[in-house]
């Protein structure tokens, strides 16, 4: 599938209830698509149902915008709508060198000054062997190339297991998605991270939106992967589909740990209970 230069409109509504008043503490809102080098975000605006007392962009510790917010008084509902619009560019996703040659191979070493700054996306969860097997299975295929290696697991994942839907809730351990050969885009993808940092190659979760055609358009938050290669940079793995990330993956936040991704943080107080609600929509404007 390949997209040439696209106007994409991404319509994100989330609306909390509460059967009683709460108050809300202070939020982090990550719905702003980041540009990168293959797409320009060409609006952006946030609307809050209940008015804020104030709201401020900030960076995060890994280079994230977030929209910060705070609120005075009480409210039983918390609504959110963003609009981005987004030009994209006609984008190869395998139009990279890496570079020092040394990092084409598989196994490499990242320099004392990379491991520094790359440190938490390399931090390995324990894992069974099963896992570590079926990625030491792959890399012998790749014969230890690093790309075919990254290629290969991608595809191998989005082969062997069956993509299901879950609307919240935190990424399964890998060892539980690799035994059930099942998960929500972001058990696949955190399982996928798991495996390529125990092989030494830094990786980390992204939250976005992927847009692609479908009969009935059925959009939810998407989660993937990306890893770090000298002369490359980060690049997108997305397991669900098997594939490196193109034109219209939309990548909002990175990060080493999952739950700095997640669209809405934050807490209230009040003994209420809440429901939540989300409609995601995108739509191309003009191709």
């Amino acid at each position: 599938m390949h997209h040439k230069e696209m106007k994409i409109q991404i319509i994100h509504e989330t609306y909390y209830s509460f059967d009683g008043k709460v108050f809300l503490e202070p939020h982090y809102l990550r719905f702003r698509p980041r540009s990168t080098s293959y797409y320009e975000l060409d609006s952006y605006s946030l609307s809050l149902g209940a008015q804020p007392a104030g709201q401020k962009v900030i960076r995060d510790e890994e280079n994230n915008l977030i929209d910060f917010c705070w609120f005075d008084g009480k409210t039983d509902s918390f609504n959110l709508k963003s609009v981005s619009i987004i030009n994209t560019r006609d984008h190869n996703p395998f139009s990279f060198i890496v570079h020092p040659q040394a990092y084409s191979q598989l196994p490499f070493s990242y320099n004392e000054r990379e491991m520094d700054l790359l440190g938490p996306n390399l931090q390995k969860q324990s894992t069974t062997s099963d896992l570590i097997d079926y990625g030491a299975q792959v890399m012998q295929e790749a014969g230890n190339d690093t790309v075919q290696f990254l290629t290969k697991l991608t595809f191998q994942l989005h082969q062997d297991f069956k993509v299901v839907y879950r609307e919240e809730g935190f990424p399964l351990i890998p060892d539980k998605t690799f035994s059930l050969k099942s998960g929500s885009c972001r058990d696949l993808s955190w399982m996928q991270i798991n495996v390529l940092r125990h092989f030494g190659i830094a990786a980390r979760f992204v939250s976005g939106y992927f847009y692609f055609d479908m009969e009935v358009p059925s959009y939810e938050l998407h989660g993937w992967v990306e890893v770090f290669l000298p002369g490359a940079g980060w690049i997108g793995l997305d397991p669900s589909h098997g594939m490196l990330t193109g034109n219209t993956h939309f990548p909002i936040a990175s990060s080493a740990y999952y739950e700095n991704t997640m669209p809405v943080s934050g807490g209230y107080r009040g003994a209420a209970t809440s429901n939540l609600k989300t409609k995601l929509t995108i739509e191309v404007l003009t191709s």
